[in-house]
């Protein structure tokens, strides 16, 4: 038999060797990428040398329910010197009175930038939060949104702590509250494997993304960089497009002590969660080269690895081991490396549900983008 005859006898066969191929280049993200973080040791940074004056910036548009509910454990922070900048973007609820019944309380804390409705001026929560960072008294900036509660008292002490001469992004945690139901295990779980991604790649110096809900950064930076003005264009991104275009592989400090993490509240609907994601969509298209390679690889090959795993099965139904196999090996090392991080940001509940919310995971995102990437965006 000549080669080629044997190279064409072996043909049959090869969705296991395609199978095999997807395997290996998940267990290159899994242990070389989130292993990162697993073995990374979390750190406090509440008694860091380096306490500065910050100033966190929160927009808000119709939030008064939020505000009323979080927004004085924002203000009640133990920190030596901060400030709160409050952007009311165009509210028509009782944001307003709220704010100022706070703003009585809080008078040497709490500042007010009020944006008014302009009939000629369509703007963005971009330019809410220019506006916001312009109003800032301090040089360190450290961002949520109006629905968001942190951990504890020493969030911000956390977070600012994680600055230094060096590091002038600071990415921190923000989960999801715990609610009853399946779409909010889904939730959390495509919050946290956000999470663990951007966090271990800014742990190999690689940094891509922050989340708006819990991000720190200098404001010399942001005018080094331009602001937003390079995607100002489009409605999302204020947040990891601003990581995205100004992280280097030295100026990025991850913050997950539990007391960084900081809860926001939740869709409770299939169709209000595939709005949020579809609003998201758009800003990955302008990451740099690079990071849409690696995280295209990443998403394709999972993809990928669960179709070809599908056809194995159907096709030889006689080598049904292989394929099991070949899915216990992945699942087995999610299992190792991923079990210490889900501890670390504190979805331990979901562990048990890994195998099933990866499956959805992989097939949602990868659906909901190809909807969506080049959809226009039309809320704030």
């Amino acid at each position: 038999m000549t080669l080629l005859e044997q190279l064409l006898s072996y043909l049959p066969y090869a969705p296991i060797g395609v199978l095999g191929i997807l395997l290996l280049i998940q267990l290159s993200y899994i242990y070389f990428v989130y292993g990162k973080l697993t073995f990374y040791p979390i750190k406090s940074f509440r008694e860091a040398t380096q306490q500065p004056p910050v100033s966190v910036v929160i927009c808000a548009h119709n939030e008064e329910e939020n505000l009323k509910s979080f927004l004085p454990q924002i203000l009640e922070q133990d920190y030596p010197l901060f400030e709160v900048v409050l952007v009311d973007d165009c509210s028509d609820d009782e944001s307003k009175w709220i704010l100022k019944e706070f703003s009585s309380r809080y008078p040497e804390r709490l500042k007010i930038v009020e944006i008014k409705e302009h009939i000629r001026l369509k703007h963005t929560k971009k330019f809410a939060l220019t506006m916001g960072i312009k109003a800032a008294k301090y040089e360190h900036l450290v961002f949520t949104d109006a629905d968001c509660q942190p951990a504890g008292a020493f969030w911000l002490a956390e977070m600012a702590g994680a600055f230094s001469p060096e590091k002038e992004i600071v990415l921190g945690y923000s989960p999801y509250f715990k609610q009853n139901g399946f779409l909010n295990k889904l939730i959390r779980f495509e919050t946290t494997h956000t999470a663990m991604s951007y966090l271990a790649y800014a742990l190999k110096g690689n940094a891509y993304m922050g989340v708006g809900r819990n991000l720190a950064y200098t404001k010399s930076l942001f005018y080094k960089g331009k602001g937003f003005n390079k995607h100002m264009h489009i409605k999302s991104g204020d947040d990891d497009l601003f990581v995205n275009h100004n992280a280097t592989n030295t100026n990025v400090q991850i913050a997950i002590h539990p007391d960084a993490h900081i809860c926001s509240v939740p869709k409770t609907t299939w169709k209000s969660y595939y709005k949020q994601k579809a609003r998201h969509s758009g800003a990955s298209t302008l990451y740099k080269r690079k990071h849409k390679r690696m995280l295209a690889t990443q998403l394709l090959s999972a993809l990928l690895f669960y179709l070809m795993l599908f056809v194995c099965f159907v096709i030889y139904p006689s080598l049904w081991y292989i394929p099991l196999g070949i899915y216990g090996i992945r699942l087995l090392s999610q299992l190792l490396i991923f079990n210490r991080i889900y501890a670390k940001l504190a979805i331990r509940d979901l562990f048990i549900w890994l195998p099933i919310l990866d499956v959805l995971y992989y097939f949602y995102i990868c659906i909901n983008g190809l909807f969506n990437r080049s959809k226009k965006q039309t809320s704030w």
